[in-house]
């Protein structure tokens, strides 16, 4: 403090003097760049410049994990890569070879199989197998592609869904944001099998979103939350949940459920990753009779029709599930009055749908299609507007499955076949059967909206830090669902699906 070069930085009048060079240093620079302004909102948003900082790092530190994850994958497909061609261009001489009579020796097979597997199969197989045998070496090679069976994964740890619960109504709404997000994460991320159904199962038994609660506050309110946050997390649990046979059914029985999911449907249209996945869980519970019913009895084909007007303006998630939810509410006799009340209008929406750009959505027209033709007013009206000409300029530009599927719809509109007739999609809705279809899309768990700050807590560190519990997973078996209903390729649907569960190949 006494010595010469530094007494100075211990003066009280050496930090105001300094912040003083540095404004007038600073105020020159904006002066200088037209910009003076930024000078006071530098000084006024400190602390949120530092808030975002922290956000950027760790936004910055995930980035560059995932960019280490990737490049890896990137170098061992390129090496895989130049492998096969290697090998490739040998088997080619070999085959070459054995026109001119030269026979190929099993060492030779041997080691072209064993420069093929993975590095973990090379020291076993080279001693392992008899590749004199015919068909070892092509069977081993197709067994080498197929996907390795998960092996002792473990249960996730058990956590207290009281004080989950309690802190989800109660608490703040970063806390309820953070919440949401971690238990959507324990489903969407864990392994397909017993540690998923493990998790559903503690869910559903400790009735997590309060599906059954009396109480004048339950967490299944935070749909209608005043937090756009908290709404839109609430919205992806619930569409995480219902992508799941045993999360539909849990969730169908409360009437409360598809009530407040339709309202904030209708009301949500600020937010369009909330209103994709309220549409998205309607969507998956449209798979279920007694819901479909519910939902064409509150007018929901109405909005869909009026909604689907205007394709360009919606998201594809948005456009494939609403067209997928419109089909399976037209296979029922209720939905097709319905339409048959509007068929114009019904019947413009899905031709002009046809022939829209996203194709994953033509099945679901052309199964509403072929569904509400089977009313004869809704055929007189499709044949006073041309719709037979109309289909036929798509036969022309589509593929053989799309055409094939036309002119099943052309057949259904030239018939005079009384409504009843054929497999339809019934209205008992005492036979409460679905296929056991589960799929848990990727869109899940798009763009978050919220990152931990430095040391805040957030997803499975956030359940097993602060909520851990004692012997809530409970194990129960899988229902069992019915055997596939199967339809032809070349026939539109009609059966209830779902985007995700068409796509993956499920029985539809």
């Amino acid at each position: 403090m006494v010595h010469p070069s530094f007494k100075e930085l211990f003066q009280d009048s050496w930090t105001p003097e300094l912040k003083l060079k540095l404004e007038k240093f600073l105020a020159l620079m904006f002066k200088a760049s037209n910009t003076p302004k930024l000078l006071t909102l530098y000084k006024e948003n400190g602390q949120s410049h530092k808030e975002t900082l922290q956000q950027l790092h760790q936004q910055l530190v995930e980035a560059e994990r995932r960019a280490m994850t990737y490049l890896k994958r990137y170098n061992k497909t390129q090496v895989d890569y130049h492998t096969l061609i290697g090998v490739t261009a040998e088997l080619v001489d070999s085959l070459e070879a054995t026109v001119s009579g030269k026979m190929i020796t099993p060492e030779y097979l041997q080691s072209v199989c064993v420069r093929l597997f993975s590095n973990q199969m090379r020291q076993s197989l080279a001693h392992s197998v008899d590749f004199t045998r015919p068909g070892t070496a092509s069977t081993m090679l197709r067994a080498s592609l197929a996907p390795m069976k998960l092996k002792d994964v473990p249960l996730l740890p058990s956590l207290d869904y009281e004080k989950l619960k309690k802190d989800l109504v109660l608490g703040s709404d970063r806390l309820k944001a953070f919440l949401l997000q971690a238990l959507r994460w324990r489903l969407t991320t864990s392994h397909p099998g017993e540690q998923r159904d493990t998790v559903l199962q503690a869910y559903i038994s400790n009735d997590l979103l309060d599906c059954h609660s009396q109480s004048q506050r339950t967490v299944l309110q935070l749909l209608h939350g005043r937090s756009d946050v908290v709404r839109q997390y609430m919205a992806r649990l619930i569409n995480a949940i219902a992508s799941l046979a045993e999360g539909r059914l849990y969730l169908a029985q409360s009437t409360e459920v598809l009530r407040m999911l339709e309202e904030r449907l209708k009301e949500e249209d600020k937010d369009i990753i909330a209103r994709e996945n309220v549409l998205g869980a309607l969507q998956k519970f449209s798979l279920r009779r007694p819901l479909q019913t519910a939902m064409i009895r509150d007018g929901l084909i109405f909005w869909l029709i009026h909604l689907l007007k205007e394709p360009d303006c919606l998201s594809d998630y948005t456009l494939e599930y609403s067209v997928a939810l419109l089909m399976n509410l037209c296979l029922r006799s209720a939905g097709k009055r319905v339409c048959a009340t509007m068929a114009g209008l019904v019947l413009k929406v899905l031709s002009d749908l046809l022939g829209h750009e996203n194709h994953e959505i033509q099945p679901y027209v052309n199964g509403a299609l072929y569904s509400i033709l089977s009313i004869p007013s809704v055929r007189e009206e499709a044949r006073a507007m041309g719709m037979e000409d109309i289909l036929r300029c798509f036969m022309k530009e589509g593929n053989a499955e799309m055409t094939r599927q036309i002119e099943f719809i052309i057949k259904q509109l030239n018939s005079e076949e009384l409504p009843g007739g054929g497999l339809d999609s019934d209205d008992d809705d005492d036979e409460d059967e679905e296929e056991d279809h589960d799929t848990m899309e990727a869109d899940l768990d798009k763009d978050e909206l919220i990152q931990p700050q430095l040391g805040e807590l957030s997803g499975e560190k956030l359940l097993t830090t602060e909520y851990l519990g004692i012997m809530t997973n409970t194990g129960k078996p899988r229902r069992r669902g019915l055997a596939s209903v199967q339809r032809g390729g070349d026939e539109p649907l009609r059966r209830p699906v779902t985007p995700g569960g068409h796509r993956n190949g499920c029985p539809v």
